[in-house]
């Protein structure tokens, strides 16, 4: 796809640098350039938004975002884990070119990135919420962000002056936050980008106490895939991120809070529970106190403790998605209340998938399908009537392309170096020539938490090619996602896929060439 991009110079020259004034290049719409509201979620798995499954849960103020505008079916992440997926969507780049592997490394906050592009370009920017990314923000105005990955009652954040604690419970914090900087701290004469970024549902799970009942008497299905065995998939058999196994912990994740239950984050969970208030903890006791009454009695072992533990999971998450929908319609109805619906785009997504039970699991990090793919829902401007398609948009993107587009709709030209590119003709509702075929993803964090081996891969509409790599593996797989969509089954060196498998070697080499990858410093062979 061809798209207009002009080298910027070196950061330190950035305000020198002879940058169009936002909006300019827009020829329809209102008297003011578009706003941008980003909202990002962490470890929100598409198979618990209702505009994409509803079999599961209902999140009615996302769907609204869907409803009112697109939904992408085929929008994935280049890494799917937390701090390389945030590096990515703010930088446009790579996990290996934005310098963003894994969790451990701290991120350059002073490359270039989309906020600092429009703060450059006279927008202004706001962050509340989750960064994780162990350096401070750059390129916003007003930043206020959780430590690390924050907690989910009473939180501590961080500003520019220090540390503050607040009380209440994280995902109506941010929301208040947000919301405060729009209603009374903002310059109104200025377009604004505000980013939200939420906790939840990150691990451990711990839902609001309004919430805190909700679900208890359902049963959710089992999936599928649970009892995966793992035939032919050594990287998967390795992983340590099993339900069924001390991977989710009867401490932390499951809150079995009792002495005599001493758990590898048992210390975790009490941290955590002696940030609760009087009046949290009352209500925090009332439930898990019943839920460890009910598995003391149970006694359970074998496939019934497995199950059990999966229907604890999915509760405490579904809790979880609950405040964060309901906090989404907060936002969604100030923008409305004030008039800000013709004039703003607003985004959805998570920083990756999740696994809901399938393969067993829960977690993310593999290239596997429910990790590697995010949801995204996107509302436009109601005067961007050139970008008017409602619907689905079903060509593949991935999260490298938000940077671009953000910078694209706000008439802000877009650095040679972002690997990613502007999605914004797909929302004409035309078809867009030379639009990618095919996706690359490589995963780096090895050895860690969950084990999950390094691996790089090339996803086309039909098939995926995954290298397996480092000292203690060197495996590939293949699959076929028409016919085998739940890769249960690696066909790689398959007779009759023989000439699919030498193609994805093929367009594997070409990506990683494209996108100055060096892999594991060997060449991709066969």
């Amino acid at each position: 796809m061809t798209r207009e991009k002009r080298l910027l110079l070196a950061l330190p020259a950035l305000s020198a640098v002879a940058l169009p004034v936002a909006g300019q290049s827009q020829e329809k719409g209102g008297s003011k350039p578009y706003n941008i509201v980003y909202i990002m979620s962490d470890d929100h798995s598409y198979q618990t938004i209702s505009c994409y499954d509803g079999s599961l849960n209902r999140t009615p103020n996302i769907d609204r975002i869907a409803n009112e505008g697109l939904r992408f079916t085929n929008s994935f992440v280049t890494n799917s884990i937390s701090g390389p997926s945030r590096a990515a969507m703010l930088t446009g780049k790579f996990s290996h070119k934005n310098g963003m592997t894994t969790n451990a490394t701290r991120f350059d906050s002073t490359q270039v990135t989309f906020p600092r592009l429009l703060q450059n370009a006279g927008y202004q920017t706001a962050i509340f919420g989750k960064w994780h990314l162990k350096s401070e923000p750059g390129g916003f105005d007003k930043w206020d962000v959780l430590v690390g990955q924050g907690f989910y009652f009473n939180p501590v954040f961080i500003v520019p002056e220090g540390r503050v604690t607040r009380e209440g419970y994280s995902t109506d914090i941010i929301t208040d936050l947000s919301l405060d900087w729009l209603e009374k701290e903002r310059d109104t004469t200025k377009p604004f980008c505000l980013i939200i970024h939420h906790k939840a549902p990150h691990r451990n799970w711990m839902p609001d106490t309004k919430d805190i009942d909700l679900y208890e008497d359902m049963t959710f299905p089992i999936p599928d895939n649970f009892y995966d065995n793992y035939e032919g998939r050594p990287a998967a058999a390795g992983q340590e991120m099993s339900i069924a196994g001390d991977e989710l912990d009867y401490a932390f994740d499951l809150k079995l809070n009792s002495e005599d239950i001493r758990t590898r984050l048992k210390l975790n969970l009490d941290f955590a529970i002696k940030r609760l208030d009087p009046m949290q903890r009352k209500e925090w006791d009332r439930v898990y106190d019943s839920v460890l009454t009910d598995f003391r009695n149970s006694n359970l072992t074998g496939k019934e403790l497995a199950e059990w533990k999966f229907q604890r999971y999915m509760k405490d998450y579904l809790k979880c998605i609950k405040s964060l929908d309901d906090n989404i319609g907060r936002v969604l109805d100030y923008l409305q209340e004030n008039g800000m619906m013709e004039n703003t785009m607003i985004v959805y997504t998570s920083d990756q998938g999740f696994y809901m039970g399938e393969h067993g699991w829960f977690d993310k990090r593999f290239m596997y399908e429910e990790s590697f793919r995010t949801p995204l829902v996107v509302r436009m401007p109601d005067n961007a009537s050139e970008y008017g398609k409602r619907g689905d948009v079903t060509e593949m993107v991935q999260n490298i392309d938000y940077a671009p587009t953000i910078l694209d709709l706000a008439g802000v030209h877009v650095p040679n170096e972002m690997d990613g590119e502007s999605f914004l003709p797909l929302l004409t509702g035309k078809k867009v020539k030379n639009w990618r075929k095919s996706l690359y993803y490589h995963y780096f964090e090895y050895p860690a938490e969950h084990a999950v081996r390094r691996h790089y891969g090339v996803r086309t509409g039909r098939y995926k090619l995954i290298k397996f790599y480092g000292h203690d593996i060197d495996n590939w797989e293949l699959y076929d996602l028409q016919n085998d969509p739940r890769e249960m089954n690696n066909i790689y060196n398959h007779p009759s896929y023989a000439k699919v498998q030498k193609e994805l070697h093929r367009e594997l080499v070409k990506l990683a060439k494209q996108y100055d990858d060096p892999v594991e410093k060997n060449p991709i062979q066969n």
